[in-house]
């Protein structure tokens, strides 16, 4: 079995998991003809595919996020990826707080490189 041809059953398996999951999911939350929104999709999601000591585990890395060796570039993918496991951090009112969190995790040189001046 070559690389590629695992990668493609793994994908196939995984899409026929997620194809059966949502099928099943839609089938519970749209009963009575109601809106499946985002918010109750991406809800079903994170407690299917996410245990929740998984999730915890990501915010409290999240919350202790530091720039240190990385690259500013490699620090903000990574806090970006990491801030969708923090839910307070994804809203338009927690806007400030997420760009504090943010400059607050960069290294003292970058920090002093950027002033005053906002994210």
């Amino acid at each position: 079995c070559t690389e590629e041809d695992k990668t493609t059953l793994g994908a196939y398996m995984l899409r026929e998991e997620a194809k059966h999951w949502w099928k099943n999911a839609r089938q519970r939350l749209g009963a009575g003809g109601m809106m499946i929104t985002c918010e109750m999709f991406k809800r079903e999601f994170w407690v299917k595919y996410f245990p929740a000591d998984i999730r915890n585990r990501k915010v409290v890395e999240f919350l202790e996020l530091k720039q240190w060796n990385m690259t500013v570039a490699e620090y903000a993918a990574k806090f970006e990826s990491l801030s969708a496991f923090s839910p307070n951090y994804n809203t338009p009112e927690a806007e400030y707080d997420k760009c504090v969190k943010f400059e607050s995790g960069l290294r003292p040189e970058v920090k002093h490189l950027i002033g005053f001046s906002e994210i």
